[in-house]
């Protein structure tokens, strides 16, 4: 059998609703649990750790993916690519239970989409968000982490059909947005730009400029972080990733920052046990009631000189009152070519 084949094989065919997993956060009967997801003491809507939330997420994706693998090899395990995007659309809280619903969408060669929708219950029961998380396959064998090769799923309802077209729509919306960022700005996004910098020229200006929106954070990664031997959980460095972005957000806001959309995660290279990590949050546009925080994690290998890139992420907040209602929040000012770029970026994604 050649190594890139399944070693097990399966007579019935899959489809997408064989791979569905759920689970169930009950708060309503768990006051432990629910304190740990708590966000504030203070009586507040939506008042949960949505960092929490990515955290657990990520968790629910790999189980996912992994239940499917395993079903072609037994030893294989999976690990996120990306989360590709999470959309808020309704407040949670941890008075109510939150149930997690998961399955696979797309199967690629190697890779798998996962599909997942928070509901909370109880009264107002509703659709708090929707995920999407590219996971892969790898082979443990040997220590070498090699892609395996996986079956396809076989897509008979037109709602899987139509879940699969959009995976594939987000796989091309992503390839399209890589190559529009290489590209030099339109020529209104050349004048936009060039307004903000005259615009700070100006006698007495008093915006606020990128380079002050900026927080750092260090830490070094143990072994209670980890996931599979050596190597560090995802869903850990999201959450303090996504942790130092919503402190960076309140920097500019001028009433209370809530989540509204994980833009885009990517994750680069795996962190070990023992790397030095160094966590950086940048404020890099807002909109009228919106502020776009880039997050990145670098690791270090001590000794080693090793640097990289582990994650980079894209999130949006959005600025609102004690009801919920988004409230208007201050324009922020690029100055240099690095902070023109991110601002550009952010730009072309902006969720006003």
């Amino acid at each position: 059998m050649s190594p890139d084949e399944p070693s097990v094989k399966h007579d019935e065919t899959l489809t997408p609703h064989d791979t569905r997993y759920l689970l169930v956060l009950p708060f309503s009967t768990d006051p432990v649990l629910a304190r740990r997801f708590l966000a504030t003491d203070r009586d507040v809507v939506g008042n949960i750790r949505f960092g929490k939330l990515l955290e657990t997420l990520d968790k629910v994706a790999e189980n996912t993916a992994l239940s499917y693998v395993n079903r072609f090899y037994p030893d294989a395990r999976v690990v996120t690519a990306a989360i590709d995007s999470v959309v808020v659309r309704h407040p949670a809280d941890t008075r109510h239970d939150l149930v997690f619903s998961a399955q696979i969408n797309h199967v690629g060669k190697s890779s798998l989409e996962v599909g997942i929708r928070i509901e909370h219950l109880g009264p107002g029961s509703g659709h708090v968000a929707t995920a999407y998380f590219t996971m892969v396959a790898r082979s443990t064998e040997g220590g070498q982490g090699r892609s395996l090769t996986l079956p396809p799923l076989a897509y008979e309802l037109d709602t899987e059909k139509k879940r699969y077209e959009k995976a594939n729509q987000r796989r091309q919306a992503y390839r399209e947005s890589l190559a529009k960022a290489e590209e030099m700005p339109s020529l209104d996004e050349y004048l936009l730009l060039k307004g903000l910098h005259k615009q700070q020229e100006a006698e007495g200006f008093s915006g606020i400029r990128a380079s002050a929106l900026v927080l750092h954070s260090t830490q070094r990664a143990y072994p209670e972080q980890e996931n599979v031997p050596k190597t560090i959980f995802g869903g850990y460095l999201v959450r303090r990733a996504y942790e130092l972005a919503a402190l960076a957000a309140e920097m500019v806001a001028p009433d209370r920052v809530v989540p509204c959309q994980v833009n885009r995660i990517n994750f680069n290279q795996p962190v070990l046990l023992g790397d030095q990590l160094k966590f950086t949050a940048r404020v890099v546009y807002t909109g009228r009631t919106t502020i776009t925080v880039q997050s990145d994690i670098e690791r270090f290998s001590r000794g080693v000189g090793d640097k990289a890139l582990s994650n980079s992420c894209l999130f949006t907040f959005r600025n609102v009152d004690a009801t919920m209602q988004p409230q208007p929040v201050p324009f922020i000012y690029p100055v240099t070519y690095d902070e023109d770029a991110r601002f550009l970026n952010a730009y072309r994604q902006r969720i006003d």
